[in-house]
This record gives structure tokens, sequence and C-alpha cells, in this order.
């Protein structure tokens, strides 16, 4: 089935031809929906944090912070080119349209005329300008014009910023006095005001894309020292790519593999899904992980610092704990009564986990007691569902037949069910990707998370290429199936600690000026 050529492109990128067959055999099968049970909410799967908890909560981690390897942990791979979608649409469109037509073109792109309108309100306005002024023209001009079309091309294009080809943490995202800042700095800032050791050490890991990996290198020369001097601390900055054993085969609506004009075999990348492995070669106690386009500025930080500190604090907490019980399932032959009860009632009332209908001898028990404590930890913020999109919090049933906290996509769940309808009605929050994790034992080994992940909780979406519609493989999310096996915390956090830019136009949200 597979020619030479193939099984050489397999060895460069580290696959195996039976991955591929599994991988292959995934397009014809599918994948099975998730079973679940109800979706989590305050009081029932979502811990709401009172004053008094939050303050305890933000003092122990404090106190183990020093002591601790912390990483913050930043997904930044890709170009910017979703977040400019409008504008590439509007350029493509007014190619073929003389200068008339192209001013009439905008009322079909209101977000493209509010980009026009609002140009000054953008954090890289003046550089802009600086770029329009070499070539003999300038915003003023621009806009006087009524050219739009110039103006966003010097946006998109190589002749002005080429915010096109760029990814989201090199775009400038925030004005202040001193100088605008990009997403990139936010999470240097971000990493200084609740990322640091005893020891003032800030560790950030990036993951980028090859082809960007030099622009991140030259900004973190430019801003590295700027920042260390402000807040008095020192920055580790380290960079991974996302890793070509983990790129999936493309296939036709036929579920037979593609070529292309030359032959070779298409393979696109996994998805967010693929830097489980990144994840896993970190050397850290704990991580922080947050997407590289949910930042805020300075006046609204204090919110987002405060409630990182707090899912910490929930963090060592439970972990705390879970640390006891396995040592003590380790040192004792038995237990007592007393103290599988207790446990019985953590698994149950902390980590909202439901064993099932299983009737389990008393050896059966506590060998289960150690399979459900001894897995890496992780505590997710939750914000009220605003209508925004992103992932859930629901209570799952898992392969073994337990139920227990996930984050679920809506692509997971079979919406041709009304009973799918009415439980993503019934949920009241949404993950906004602001997690921290844990992933060392109780015995202070590394986890292997590769071992965690749920590998029947990918999906199949519809993409093109070169104007051919196929079939792409996702592995499972990083924050869905990938961690599906973990314990899972679900805390419920304010919605000023969730400020994603998804499009040009969210820079023009209050919570961005």
């Amino acid at each position: 089935m597979f020619t030479q050529q193939d099984l050489e492109l397999f060895n460069e990128k580290g696959m195996s031809p039976e991955e591929i067959e599994k991988q292959l055999e995934s397009f014809k099968k599918g994948f099975p929906w998730l079973k679940i049970v109800r979706p989590a909410v305050t009081g029932d799967g979502i811990v709401r944090v009172s004053e008094n908890q939050s303050d305890e909560w933000i003092k122990k981690y404090s106190e183990y912070a020093e002591k601790l390897t912390i990483v913050k942990f930043v997904p930044a791979s890709g170009a910017a080119s979703r977040m400019f979608k409008s504008l590439f649409e509007y350029v493509t469109a007014s190619k073929t349209n003389t200068a008339v037509d192209r001013e009439k073109l905008t009322e079909e792109y209101p977000e493209v005329k509010e980009v026009f309108d609002h140009v000054r309100s953008f954090a890289f306005s003046d550089k802009l300008d600086e770029r329009l002024k070499e070539k003999g023209s300038s915003i003023g001009q621009l806009l006087k014009e009524k050219n739009i079309y110039e103006l966003i091309s010097f946006i998109l294009f190589k002749k002005g910023l080429n915010y096109g080809s760029l990814p989201k943490g090199l775009i400038l995202f925030h004005a202040y006095k001193a100088g605008a800042r990009t997403a990139m700095e936010e999470h240097f800032v971000e990493g200084a005001k609740y990322g640091k050791d005893g020891e003032n050490r800030v560790n950030l890991h990036f993951t980028v894309s090859p082809e960007h990996h030099s622009l991140f290198l030259e900004l973190t020369s430019q801003i590295q020292s700027l920042y260390e001097d402000e807040f008095g601390v020192h920055y580790k900055v380290d960079f991974s790519y996302q890793k070509p054993s983990t790129d999936t085969i493309a296939v036709d609506l036929n579920n037979e593999h593609l070529r292309d004009s030359n032959g070779k075999l298409i393979f696109r990348p996994g998805g967010h899904g693929a830097l489980l492995e990144n994840l896993n070669e970190l050397e850290a106690d704990i991580v922080f992980v947050k997407n590289i386009d949910n930042v805020a500025p300075d006046r609204l930080k204090e919110p987002t610092v405060r409630f990182k500190k707090i899912l910490g604090g929930v963090l060592l907490d439970i972990q705390e704990k879970i640390f006891s019980y396995l040592k003590e399932l380790e040192e004792k032959e038995t237990i007592t009564d007393s103290k599988k009860d207790e446990i019985r009632e953590f698994l149950k009332n902390d980590l909202s986990i439901d064993p099932g209908a299983a009737k389990l001898t008393a050896a059966e028990e506590t060998e289960y007691f150690r399979i459900k404590l001894n897995r890496p930890v992780r505590v997710c913020g939750m914000v009220k569902n605003t209508g925004e999109p992103g992932g859930g919090p629901f209570i799952v049933v898992n392969p073994d037949g337990t139920a227990s906290p996930q984050i679920v996509e809506a692509s997971q769940m079979d919406m041709s069910l009304d009973e799918s309808k009415i439980l993503l009605k019934n949920a009241t929050h949404f993950n906004p990707v602001d997690l921290i994790c844990s992933l060392k034992n109780y015995k202070g080994e590394k986890f292997d998370l590769m071992k965690y992940r749920d590998m029947n909780t990918g999906f199949i979406s519809m993409k093109s290429k070169d104007g051919v519609e196929l079939k792409a493989l996702e592995l499972p999310g990083l924050w869905n199936g990938a961690m599906s096996d973990w314990n899972t915390i679900f805390v419920e956090v304010p919605i000023e600690t969730f400020s994603p830019v998804k499009t040009i136009n969210d820079l023009l949200r209050t919570e961005h000026q």
C-alpha cells in the first residue's frame, strides 16, 4: 500500500506504517461520542471560591512557590491568519474592483470598516504610521482619501506590518505610555507577577513554529533585560516545536489517503493535542497553561494574577491530600474502614469521581484508590458562559465505567440527540484555557502524560487544500481528551480573567484599550 518514498517520509517524521494504518482506520470508523452524565455546575463539579478560602489558597501558593519549579506554558504556534480572516477576504474581493467599487464593497465587510474607522485605537497604529511614512504616505492621508484597501494591505502584507503572516505572539496588543506591548510581552509581565520561584526566577515556555522561532528569539533578546530590571526577576525562556511525529495523514471524502502533485502523501498538524508531547518533556513541579492571545493590559491584570494564585493554592491543597493518602496506601498493608470512608468521600466530594455501579472487594477497592489517586492533577478555571466559543465542564463516563469531570467540546457530543442539546443548553460555564497542572507523583517522579490520554476522543474535521476538500484528523485536544484520565478540579473564575483575541476587532474591545 505504501511506497518506498512513503516509508522514508514516515521515518523522517518519526512515525511507523502501523500508526498511519490506525489513523486511516479512525477515518473509516470515526470516534465514539462521549457519554455525558450532566453538566458541571457551581456546587456540583465546580468550586466557587469564598473570600476566606481565597486568602488561604493564595497564602499556600505563595509559600510553596518558593520551593517549586514553576513553568508558564504558552501555546503560541502558527500564523495569526484567522485573526485577520475578514481583512484577507476584503483584499481578495477588492482586487477585481475599481476604487469606487472598493468603497461600496466595505458595506459587505463591517469588520473591515470598523478597523479602518478606529485604526488609531490599535496599539500598532504608531508602527503602522511609521511604515506608511517610509513609503511616502500616512494613516492621516489614507483616512482622508478613504483608502481602506491600502491601509488594510499595509496591516497584512510585507510592505507594511506583515501581520497576516506573523504569529499572534508578535502582534502589538496593548498601548502604554512607555510603548506598545506584544502578546508575548504580556506573558512576560504575567509570569513575573505569579510565576516566580524563591530565587526570583520565571520560567517561560512558548511552543512556536520553526519559521517563526528566530522572530521570537529576536523579540526575547530585545525585551528580556528590560522586564528583568522592571520586575526584579530572572527569566529563563524556552521554545519548542510541535513534533512532526504528531502530524496526521489527510484523506479524501472516500477516506483514501491524499497525495500532492509530486506524489507525496499529505499530512496536517494534529491540532493542539499534539502539544501534550511538549508538555510531557518539561522539567517542572507545576505548570500554568494559557493561550497566547488571552492577555489583559496592566490595569486589568489584578483579577488574573489573584486567581492564578488561587488556582495554584487549590492544586497544592488537593495534591497534599492525594500524596498523604498514597503514602498511607503504600506503607500499610491494610487501611482502616474509617480511612477508606475518608478516601471515598475525598474522591466523591473533592475530585467529583463517581465509582459507578461496580461492586469491589476490599483488595480491589484499595487498588481502585491507588489508580484514581496516583495520576496527574489539573485545576481548571471556568468562567460563566457568555456565548463565547470554547469547551465546557461536564461529568463524563470514562472507559472504566467511572464518571469524572472533563472539558468537552460540542464536536464530542452527538448533537442529533435532543438529550445532548439539553445538556449543552444547561451548561453554565465554559473553559477559557486557564489551567494549572501537577506533573509529578507523590514520590517526586514525573508522570508519563502520554499514558493518561484517551485516543478515542479525537475528531475529524473538514478542510481544503488547493481547492480540494479533504478530511483531517485532530488528536485528542490538549485540555480535552489528552488530559481525560487526569484528576480534574473545576474552579469558577471571574470573566475579567478571560480576554481572548480571536479577531483583530477584539483588540477594539474595552478590555484591550
